[in-house]
């Protein structure tokens, strides 16, 4: 039988200091922080940490109410569910049925950066919750759109920044009498 599975793409975590889980996965073991991305559909943070092929994903709720939090209140910190990239999501669903696999969406969803996406209930996998998604032409363009953005936000920061750099040595380098009057 062929595999649906291309990859393992994910493995989500769920921390509930988003700064302090940072610190380890970052400081410690060396990862990059691609992004943050706020999913308010789920009421969460995620923080995206390549892997090489794979990511680590830090997901922290922002509302108590949420799946995240209920999830994080009884089971506490650490691993969430592990994403697998499909060849098709469709025909994997579909085989899953087949098989009389339980499946927490009956269609696929678009989840984050436009992916189309499907979970399949813990009881199926022997506790373990999984995800399911497969590219969708939205993807590269909403990473895209996504990293103009950042870089965007960093330039303007950075402007800012700047300029008020310059506004301050201005203020230095005027005579004392001169910045008496203007302060």
């Amino acid at each position: 039988m062929p595999s649906f599975v291309k990859k393992i793409d994910h493995i989500a975590l769920v921390v509930k200091d988003m700064d302090k889980a940072l610190e380890f996965w970052q400081d410690a073991l060396g990862l990059d922080l691609s992004h943050i991305e706020e999913v308010s559909s789920e009421k969460s943070i995620v923080a995206f940490l390549p892997a090489a092929e794979s990511e680590v994903e830090l997901v922290t709720p922002t509302d108590t109410e949420s799946g995240v939090a209920r999830y994080l209140e009884k089971r506490g910190p650490g691993m969430h569910h592990i994403c697998f990239e499909v060849y098709d999501i469709h025909a994997t669903m579909e085989h899953l049925k087949s098989k009389g696999v339980r499946l927490i969406n009956p269609e696929p969803i678009i989840g984050t950066g436009g992916k189309k996406i499907a979970f399949i209930h813990p009881e199926s996998t022997h506790g373990v919750l999984v995800e399911l998604y497969e590219l969708s032409g939205q993807e590269l363009q909403i990473r895209l759109e996504r990293a103009r953005q950042a870089a965007e936000r960093l330039l303007n920061e950075g402007q800012l920044r700047a300029a008020a750099a310059m506004d301050f040595l201005r203020k230095l380098t005027r005579p004392a009498g001169e910045r008496d009057k203007h302060n």
